[in-house]
């Protein structure tokens, strides 16, 4: 076990970027694809919800298999399907087929997506420490990669289908060539809160896990939403309601991402020292000050700096929600994740929804304090993380400063 945590660890940043990667691809064939198929935004919009229903029902699907079938099967499992069904879209010629194509997308999507957080779990249990944060992070290096492959693709002259369907089958080599990294199992390692020191095994822990879990998925679908209102609507704010230039409204959805990136490549450390329930808890707070501070700023800067402490603040949140869940009980991570991750899906697609409907009543700045509200009852109720799971990877010698 000792040789292979190393190997395991490193497929799993594999699969987070190649994860990215192909998400990544198809969001950058969008706008050649909605002119292919000769669609509004409006229809463009709805179709994009078919994706995420896909989603989530790839999800609940793939949790309770994971925990059945192990992540060694189910996870290269959902990489396989996700590079060999991205070149589905690019082939499309109506919305029909469009839907049908998103949809397919959508489910592997789903399978991969909750099937790689559980084996994460697995990893972080294994280690005894915090890694969640930094596979996390991982992902938008994905996305990256995704934007290179896309502009290399146009600049070559390829039909959308054409470039996405060689990123996928790169995807499928590499999904089977990391397979044999992964851990077979959940590993049989205790942490403190587990059964040895607490007299408590997980499954009967106060409330038991189904109930805790769902609070977690409320949470994660708070703090989801949050961050898919600032993906959609950072930018329009910047130029609607400051009258900023272009390049400037795009700065700052890039700061925003570029803090939430560098957060989750720091938060692990945050994590060992000082509990998962102080990042969430005082991650929300940030975020909440942030945002407020985007409401209220007066000029660019100070927006942008609002940008940036809501980004920073969200960054460590989900990666602890989903680390909860896997730790509540190690016999059904794969279905608690789903759990998490589902519900925290369905946020990430209504925020950028909600604050459209709210626009319709207040002006853009104002309904982003639903944001703000959020972000301080995720704060109020990050004691969820108590039961059990709060500082489950975190050691008294890594408290300590050691490592």
């Amino acid at each position: 076990m000792e040789r292979s945590l190393p190997a395991a660890r490193v497929a799993t940043y594999v699969y987070f970027v190649l994860y990215g990667t192909l998400l990544g691809t198809w969001v950058v064939h969008i706008p050649a694809i909605e002119e292919r198929v000769g669609i509004s935004h409006a229809t463009l919009g709805g179709l994009l919800v078919v994706l995420g229903l896909g989603a989530f029902v790839g999800m609940q699907v793939a949790g309770p298999l994971t925990d059945r079938l192990g992540t060694r099967v189910v996870v290269p499992a959902g990489g396989v399907l996700c590079g060999a069904t991205l070149f589905l879209p690019g082939l499309a010629q109506d919305p029909w087929t469009l839907a049908g194509a998103l949809l397919v997308f959508g489910l592997c999507n789903g399978c991969l997506d909750v099937s790689m957080n559980a084996h994460a779990v697995h990893v972080e249990k294994a280690y005894g420490r915090p890694v969640m944060s930094g596979f996390h992070a991982t992902f938008s290096v994905g996305g990256v990669l995704a934007a290179l492959a896309g502009a290399g693709a146009a600049s070559a002259g390829l039909h959308p289908a054409a470039g996405m369907a060689a990123t996928g089958a790169v995807g499928v080599v590499i999904s089977l060539v990391s397979a044999r990294a992964l851990l077979p199992a959940a590993p049989a390692v205790e942490s403190p809160g587990s059964a040895s020191e607490t007299g408590t095994s997980p499954a009967v822990e106060r409330g038991g896990p189904t109930g805790r879990v769902w609070l977690l998925a409320g949470l994660a679908l708070m703090v989801m939403l949050c961050e898919g209102a600032a993906n959609d609507w950072s930018a329009l704010h910047m130029r609607d309601v400051l009258g900023a230039s272009a390049g400037a409204a795009a700065f700052a959805y890039g700061t925003f991402a570029a803090a939430m990136t560098a957060g989750r490549l720091l938060a692990d450390r945050f994590v060992a020292r000082f509990g998962s329930l102080a990042i969430l808890r005082h991650g929300a707070l940030m975020a909440a000050a942030g945002i407020t501070l985007v409401v209220l700023g007066p000029w660019m800067w100070a927006v942008f700096t609002g940008w940036a402490l809501f980004g920073l603040g969200l960054s460590g949140c989900v990666p602890q929600l989903f680390s909860a869940a896997g730790h509540a009980d190690p016999t059904a991570a794969g279905a608690n994740v789903s759990r998490v991750a589902g519900l925290g899906y369905v946020g990430m697609l209504a925020g950028p929804a909600v604050i459209g409907w709210l626009t319709h009543v207040v002006a853009l700045n104002h309904a982003f304090v639903l944001l703000t509200l959020l972000c301080v009852t995720t704060a109020v109720g990050a004691g969820v993380l108590r039961t059990g799971s709060d500082d489950s990877t975190r050691r008294p010698e890594m408290a300590a400063g050691t490592h």
